[in-house]
């Protein structure tokens, strides 16, 4: 007889997490305002004084030493990786369950009095594999288990007798009705299986992944969905070349479901007819606020006097070494230099989101700021900066990112990925955007 046997995958740590580099305790710096808090993601609060001033070149101070890593880099237990590691012994428990309950019960009929029946471990055996095998693994656990029961009761020669046929006679109908039910699982997965390419296929329509090198800049975006299955919701990213540089929109729409996907489609679509177009991102700006103006008339209900969107826009110039944004009440954007210096460039003057120009209206103004070579922009929405961990504590991106190196964008974002499960025990509150773009 074969032997089974249980592995379980180890757990252990990530390849993703990058190194810290070496260096004494540093700050973080900010665009505009001081240090930043981890009860308050975004900065500090409208109308505060600031602490420090930085130029906008966004290093270091004159004599200041390299950031330490801050938070985040002590050994962190990993419950998802636990968690993962228990659902698939479970798994392989499960699927061995069949070949075992035919196994106990043989043994069970046939050395033990006759009074004794182990009819309930054979019917079980096809209807467990039923979900869980294919058509031909379900047939052959039925055929097991009424080959082994018909096989015992020939040995103790008891075949023809009225309880040994009953029994052999449930054993052949379950394994029948296991079939079925495979079959009708089998047809449920397949449509399933559809309704996810087609999920699949609306997401690269409504928000495609971005081209890895766009104008001459290294480009990565993530989107990690808060609920399972699901791939797009509210958060939303595009990167667009054009005449006046490479322009970009990061930006997290109010609602869930169709409505808000509906919306991202909108702002979208205006954004990259507007790329083109406008000559400034503050022009840019007003046509998404237009776009949300007319979607805003054609929806009923809450949406169609609460919807909005928080965006960030931004413009970097072709080989010029500069970037201009826009913030419209959306998480700032972060700056890491390529020493591990990192800036929060944080918007000088607020402005409302997207959507709300009803209650009030001024121009926007884009805020320029240096881009120098081998530095990441990182735009984020706030599934990043408010996933909690289980004490209620914020992800503080900044803090954990200050006096890191990465080799790319991609790795820096696949690192964000991890480290944020990791702290929220896998379990994501909110759908997370993420975009980031170096330069060579």
């Amino acid at each position: 007889m074969v032997g089974l046997r249980l592995t379980c995958p180890p757990v252990g740590p990530s390849p993703l997490a990058a190194r810290p580099r070496a260096g004494k305790s540093g700050r973080v710096g900010q665009q505009q305002g001081g240090a930043q808090r981890a009860e308050e993601p975004y900065g500090e609060p409208y109308g505060k004084p600031s602490d420090e001033r930085y130029d906008r070149s966004g290093g270091r101070l004159p004599g200041d030493p390299v950031p330490d890593p801050g938070l985040g880099d002590e050994p962190v237990p990993r419950p998802a990786e636990a968690d993962r590691s228990r659902i698939s012994c479970a798994r392989s428990l499960v699927r061995v369950l069949p070949a075992l309950l035919i196994l106990v019960g043989a043994f069970y009929d046939y050395f033990t009095p006759m009074a004794f029946t182990a009819g309930p471990l054979f019917t079980a055996a096809p209807l467990v594999a039923a979900p869980l095998f294919s058509l031909r693994g379900t047939v052959l656990t039925g055929i097991a288990a009424f080959v082994a029961v018909l096989t015992i009761h020939i040995r103790l020669g008891i075949v023809f007798k009225v309880d040994a046929l009953t029994e052999v006679a449930t054993v052949a109908t379950v394994g029948v009705l296991a079939v079925l039910i495979n079959i009708l699982v089998r047809r449920t997965d397949e449509r399933l299986a559809s309704a996810h390419q087609i999920a699949e296929a609306a997401q690269r329509a409504v928000l495609p992944e971005p081209d890895q090198r766009i104008g001459g800049l290294d480009v990565a975006a993530r989107y990690e969905a808060a609920q399972a299955g699901a791939f797009i919701g509210g958060d939303l990213y595009a990167v667009q070349d054009s005449p006046h540089g490479v322009r970009l929109v990061v930006g997290d729409v109010r609602g869930k479901g169709m409505d808000a996907v509906a919306a991202v489609a909108v702002v979208i679509g205006a954004f990259r007819e507007a790329a083109e177009q406008e000559v400034t991102p503050e022009a840019v700006a007003q046509r998404l606020e237009r776009a949300l103006a007319r979607e805003g008339t054609r929806r009923e209900g809450l949406d169609a006097f609460e919807g909005f969107t928080t965006a960030v826009l931004a413009e970097i110039t072709h080989g010029g070494g500069l970037v201009r944004i826009v913030n419209r009440g959306h998480p700032p954007p972060l700056l890491l230099h390529a020493d591990g210096t990192l800036v929060t460039l944080a918007a000088a003057n607020p402005a409302l989101p997207l959507g709300m120009g009803e209650l009030g209206s001024w121009p926007d103004r884009a805020e320029e700021t240096e881009f120098p070579h081998g530095a990441t922009l990182l735009f984020h929405t706030d599934g990043l900066s408010e996933a909690r961990d289980a004490q209620g504590r914020f992800y503080d991106p900044a803090a954990r990112l200050a006096g890191r190196t990465f080799p790319g964008p991609d790795a820096l974002l696949a690192t964000l990925v991890e480290e944020v499960r990791r702290h929220t025990g896998g379990a994501l509150t909110d759908d997370m955007a993420l975009l980031a773009v170096r330069r060579p």
